[in-house]
């Protein structure tokens, strides 16, 4: 069975924010921003409910172990039904203190007391985890008449969802022994390398005019109106990157390596088929997808883009340019306060139930705001546990697009609240539905700003801001992808070096961004710093899944489809009890459509053409 122990949910991970812009004003300096409060999880590192929590669970796991290892087969429905609700208590201690963790962990990984602690906790997690691995293999050992049997009871017919989850990994499932060493060795073994990656970008510096910064501060500057710190901060990014090349080199090989290993011993038929059969996807869906977007460059990353080389007066865009302000774009600060009426406006406009459940985000210590030394880039909201509440982390700089990443984690939040009624077990959603209340969330924002815009030139600027980030969220995380597809399938024939690495990267810019970018060599280390890649491969394509998706449901909604609101929240509250093809029906969309990833791309190519409309017009 693939393990996916619970206590490591990964955090919802967004594109990254550190492309968002400079650092904050005197007015909203980092000092003045909100940090959240993790007292809902535990009092501190040393708060003695952890370690009673911890000793707890070692020894219900145990004792949950002698009794019905080795038995399930024996149990009728009401007794399998008594085991899943006690497997369901036990896991969620055990989320608790592994969410504490990771947060900690998040917001300062540069502190060494909070790194050890981090590495001590997950390591006694997985001691733990290892009492309770037989249950997920004992579960799908049992014959499917005999399950079905078991199932009549109304009691076991509840955890029906988990159950069709768990037993998609039937296929894959290792010996008892093997799982077992694998489980165990994971601490030394893949997240040994995580811990490497993230402690060794939260320790880089980079010098821009004279100035020691972090990476995250340095790729800000990469947004900044003054084309001449734009290339600076570039190219001293990458002079960075490539002093520790080989490091991430490495840490690329190795886990690529690592991953190779494991889908070699479950059978998996390529490198992403155990991401997409963790998404509850299948291939073809990913397949049509994927086509579909890189078929689309043309129409969409390329013609954008030769548009804002031409607003920019240049013949070329560098890398540098990417993310530039357009021409007339006021660099304006949008202040905490602001930044939080616009998303509270825009929710409840929508749907008052949506906006009550945003105000408890924004009124309470529930999200960390400021950029600070060792905090993880972007951004991120983790579920935790239903019976404490999520969390998101951001790194404000006052820009737009931070509002539109404010906008974004919300959503995630709403979906993890409004999903907790599922239970620990079953309130997880796969990614590629994960996005869809957070780039929902994005558009609903969007729209607000849009319409409540009358001036014609800001109107553009917004309507461009807004194709860029779908750009950044549909063009760039396939590119992403397709980088991760060739990276991993060459590596099945031996170690990449580092120049073969900046090699696939520039190849898959390239073909993304079309012919209106000039890429200089000191890019070809940027794919270096991107934590999906090495956190949670081919996670990438759920952004184009989630924002394709959001396109056609967000259509559905203009055209004022009947009870939208009540459908929308209800496949919020499914959390991840339903299928795509389910959550989907209602509003009659499906995702096995070849003519669905269309629909959601032609949302992004009809902005465009509103841009190419307006220049003519000009």
């Amino acid at each position: 069975m693939e393990h996916t122990a619970h206590f490591s949910r990964s955090l919802s991970l967004p594109l990254m924010a550190a492309e968002a812009g400079p650092a904050p004003s005197s007015d909203q300096s980092a000092a003045a921003l909100p940090r959240w409060d993790l007292s809902a999880l535990y009092a501190g590192m040393d708060d003695p409910q952890l370690e009673a929590d911890l000793a707890g669970t070692a020894a219900a796991a145990k004792s949950f172990a002698k009794l019905y290892q080795g038995r399930l087969n024996s149990l009728d429905g009401g007794q399998l039904a008594q085991a899943m609700s006690e497997f369901e208590e036990i896991e969620e201690k055990l989320g608790r203190a592994g969410s504490y963790a990771s947060l900690l962990f998040a917001a300062d990984s540069s502190n060494p007391s909070i790194s050890r602690f981090s590495q001590s906790i997950n390591e006694r997690l997985t001691d733990i985890s290892t009492d309770l691995l037989f249950f997920g293999l004992e579960l799908n050992r049992l014959e499917e008449a005999d399950l079905q049997a078991k199932m009549d009871d109304p009691a076991l017919a509840r955890w029906q969802p988990y159950l069709r989850d768990v037993r998609m990994y039937r296929p894959h499932q290792l010996g008892d022994d093997v799982e077992k060493v694998l489980l165990e060795k994971s601490v030394t073994g893949a997240q040994a390398w995580c811990r490497l990656f993230d402690e060794t970008i939260a320790a880089l510096r980079v010098t821009v005019d004279g100035q020691t910064m972090t990476v995250g501060d340095a790729l800000n500057r990469l947004s900044d109106t003054d084309r001449g710190v734009r290339e600076r901060a570039g190219k001293a990014v990458g002079s960075v990157f490539e002093g520790n090349v080989r490091l991430f080199a490495l840490i690329t090989n190795t886990l690529a390596k690592d991953k190779s290993i494991s889908d070699g011993l479950r059978h998996y038929a390529r490198p992403t088929s155990s991401r997409n059969l963790s998404n509850m996807v299948e291939d073809g869906v990913v397949d049509a997808l994927v086509s579909a977007v890189r078929t689309d460059y043309p129409r969409l990353s390329h013609r954008y883009y030769a548009l804002k080389a031409k607003w920019m007066g240049l013949d070329k865009l560098e890398h540098w340019d990417r993310n530039a302000p357009l021409p007339g774009c006021e660099d304006r600060q949008i202040p905490w306060t602001e930044a939080k009426s616009i998303v509270q406006k825009a929710y409840d406009g929508f749907d008052p139930r949506m906006g009550k459940v945003i105000n408890t985000f924004l009124t309470s210590p529930w999200i960390d705001v400021p950029p600070a030394p060792g905090k993880s880039p972007g951004a991120f909201a983790h579920p935790t546990v239903p019976s404490a509440h999520p969390y998101i982390l951001l790194n404000y700089h006052g820009r737009i697009r931070d509002v539109m990443t404010l906008a974004h984690e919300l959503g995630h939040g709403v979906h993890q609240v409004l999903a907790a009624k599922q239970g620990y077990l079953m309130s997880d959603t796969p990614l590629t539905l994960a996005e869809t209340a957070s780039v929902f969330g994005e558009m609903l924002t969007f729209q607000s700003l849009l319409d409540g815009e009358k001036d014609p030139a800001r109107r553009r600027l917004l309507l461009a801001g807004k194709v860029e980030d779908m750009l950044n969220t549909v063009v760039r995380q396939i590119a992403f992808y397709e980088f991760e597809t060739r990276v991993h399938d060459e590596r099945k024939k031996g170690e990449l070096l580092p120049e073969r690495i900046g090699e696939i990267w520039r190849a898959v810019q390239t073909e993304s961004l079309g012919p209106a970018f000039n890429f200089t060599p000191d890019y070809d280390v940027f794919w270096a710093y991107i934590p999906h890649f090495i956190h949670s491969p081919f996670y990438v394509y759920a952004y184009a899944f989630g924002d394709c998706l959001v396109n056609a449901l967000y259509k559905v909604f203009s055209e004022g489809a009947p009870g939208f609101q009540d459908k929308y929240i209800a496949m919020l509250e499914a959390g991840g009890t339903l299928r795509h093809k389910e959550l989907l029906a209602p509003f009659g969309l499906d995702a096995s459509d070849p003519g669905f990833w269309r629909k959601g791309l032609d949302v992004i190519s009809g902005f465009i053409e509103q841009l190419e409309q307006a220049e003519h017009g000009a």
